[in-house]
């Protein structure tokens, strides 16, 4: 994943921490821990078994939780505390929003990302709403390829405006 540092890396891992107390459908893959440990040590993140973790093949991603859990504790993001699960999916979602504006990430995946992923879980903050409501649109548009351009650069924008609101908010704090 272009341009991802340690923190947006712990971000991830912290939110796919979280995740494992879901359902079990809804539970991030052992795939997805293999994927989030490459993308972490890529990042720079250190932790004697992260290589370990991102290093496992396809035949070995049964061993993926239980290396993951460890990951968890040399990292010392255990036990999951709420302020820093909200802090990690804002640090996702700024970053969701830079990948739309340098066209690394389709505007109408990363809208949807942020509206699931991060507003649905910090209930619904103003400051994603814009972003929020043309997520919501997007699913009837699915078929509609025509329309779908005008979304995208609706998602863009709203990228542009939130990435500018929380540099402004963060200046100013």
């Amino acid at each position: 994943m272009h341009g991802m540092d340690a923190v947006v890396a712990i971000g991830l891992i912290r939110m796919a921490a979280a995740d494992r107390v879901l359902a079990p459908w809804q539970r991030p893959s052992d795939e997805r821990l293999v994927q989030l440990g490459l993308d972490a040590l890529l990042a720079d993140v250190e932790a004697p078994s992260l290589a370990l973790l991102a290093g496992l093949g396809r035949n070995e991603y049964h061993e993926a939780p239980e290396l993951f859990e460890r990951v968890l504790e040399e990292l010392g993001l255990l036990p999951l505390m709420p302020e820093d699960l909200a802090e990690a999916r804002w640090i996702v979602a700024l970053w969701w929003a830079r990948r739309i504006l340098e066209r690394d990430l389709d505007p109408l995946c990363g809208a949807k990302l942020i509206r699931l992923e991060v507003a649905a879980e910090l209930d619904y903050p103003d400051i994603l709403q814009p972003i929020v409501d043309l997520a919501m649109m997007i699913e009837p548009l699915d078929d509609q390829a025509q329309n779908q351009g005008n979304v995208r650069g609706d998602v863009i924008a709203a990228a542009q405006a939130f990435l500018n609101a929380e540099t402004h908010r963060r200046d100013s704090a």
